[in-house]
């Protein structure tokens, strides 16, 4: 197995300059050659603060402990500041390099609307993307819509499969956004491995202080999509 991370900073990348992205399918033809058939491609796509780092990481070790091959990166832009972290999640046999090309995300996990937005031209036409519907206004809003955003996802993503971010938080508290959409993703069948794995990752990566709280935010995203499921959403 390998595993590489690489940091990469990036100043600049307010929610001001969010646009929406063209309703168009993104011409893809020169990665054409690029075959993933054996990969998994993961986007995850939040502000500082919001635990998108340890989301990577939990993906990670969770494809290690399955006998994949992990590569990935993450693109931080002022992130103590409310900046845009990205973190790219390559899992399986193979893997050439860390970063993920557009078009050939299998999935995006997306913390705030806006980031959802930056992070949809990542994604595969068949591709999942699951979004806490959950806005973070910066200092400066500038035209940033957080409804307009939910809406053209919802237009546009046909995988695309909103959650209540308020919902997560009152039930799991503000340190929990993160494990629950990791639990939303896999209960849709995202990942190349199962929930026992998640929860394996997360007994292993987090102290006992945090261990129960993020096993019961894990459990509380899967039982909204299951929920969402039930009911035709």
């Amino acid at each position: 197995m390998s595993v590489m991370l690489e940091v990469c900073v990036a100043i600049g990348a307010k929610y001001s300059d969010t646009a929406l992205p063209d309703s168009g399918s993104p011409d893809h033809s020169a990665l054409r050659e690029i075959d993933d058939s054996a990969k998994t491609n993961c986007i995850i796509a939040g502000v500082g603060g919001q635990g998108t780092v340890l989301a990577a990481r939990l993906i990670g070790l969770a494809a290690m402990q399955t006998g994949q091959d992990v590569r990935g990166s993450e693109t931080i832009g002022m992130a103590q500041r409310g900046g845009s972290v990205v973190s790219h999640v390559r899992m399986g046999k193979d893997i050439a390099a860390p970063l993920i090309p557009q078009g050939k995300a299998h999935l995006v996990i997306a913390f705030e609307p806006g980031e959802a937005l930056r992070a949809a031209r990542f994604l595969r036409t068949d591709g999942i993307m699951v979004v806490s519907d959950r806005a973070i206004l910066p200092a400066v809003p500038g035209d940033y819509d957080p409804a307009r955003a939910l809406f053209w996802i919802a237009e546009n993503i046909p995988g695309a499969r909103l959650l209540s971010g308020d919902e997560i938080l009152q039930k799991c508290g503000a340190r929990g956004l993160n494990v629950a959409l990791l639990g939303a993703a896999c209960a849709l069948g995202a990942f190349p491995f199962g929930m026992g794995a998640i929860e394996a990752a997360i007994r292993e990566r987090l102290g006992e202080k945090y261990l129960e709280m993020n096993l019961h935010a894990l459990r509380v995203g899967a039982d909204m999509i299951q929920s969402n499921q039930q009911n035709g959403g």
